[in-house]
């Protein structure tokens, strides 16, 4: 597996012509009054056409405003991705965005996520924050990914990560 910063240019379509979404949810954590547990709540993340164009269209705003995006490549083959936002926010502007880590599905479990995360981490420090901030997926097993990497409940929730994804986990780690 190779770990490169992918540049503005190569972020097109056919970067994940062979990149699987897919992801069957069964279970989540929810927050029901100031407690959290996990319900049922069966549902598939997959993908379509108009939504790669929007992801797409993501990371080459977020290359061009300065933050990086990470690809693990398997033979020149893109088999997962991360992303960090450069713009530091926060009531003591100590927080990066990683708004984007996924890994293939045909890829998952080989340790590819736990590095995508560590090189997150890494140039957010380099980039002057304190932690990164994730709006995560609810999933018990997305959770349970963000657990291992040392992930807890973002003390300061961002109502802009909120009004895009109001069911997600909003989590922080320190760097």
């Amino acid at each position: 597996m190779k770990y490169v910063k992918v540049g503005f240019n190569e972020i097109e379509r056919g970067l994940f012509s062979q990149f699987i979404r897919f992801q069957k949810t069964t279970k989540v954590w929810r927050k029901t009054d100031n407690t959290w547990r996990i319900i049922d709540d069966t549902f598939v993340d997959d993908w379509d056409e108009k939504h790669y164009q929007k992801v797409i269209a993501f990371l080459k705003d977020i290359v061009i405003k300065g933050g990086v995006v990470f690809g693990a490549f398997n033979n020149g083959i893109l088999k997962g991705f991360s992303s960090v936002e450069p713009v530091l926010f926060g009531r003591n502007n100590e927080y990066l965005s990683l708004p984007y880590i996924h890994v293939s599905e045909d890829m998952r479990k080989k340790g590819i996520g736990k590095i995508l995360f560590q090189l997150s981490k890494d140039w957010a420090k380099e980039h002057g924050a304190k932690k990164l901030y994730i709006a995560a997926h609810p999933a018990i097993e997305s959770q349970a990914f963000y657990k291992a990497m040392g992930c807890v409940e973002a003390l300061e929730y961002s109502l802009a990560h909120i009004e895009k994804e109001p069911l997600d986990c909003q989590l922080e780690c320190i760097l």
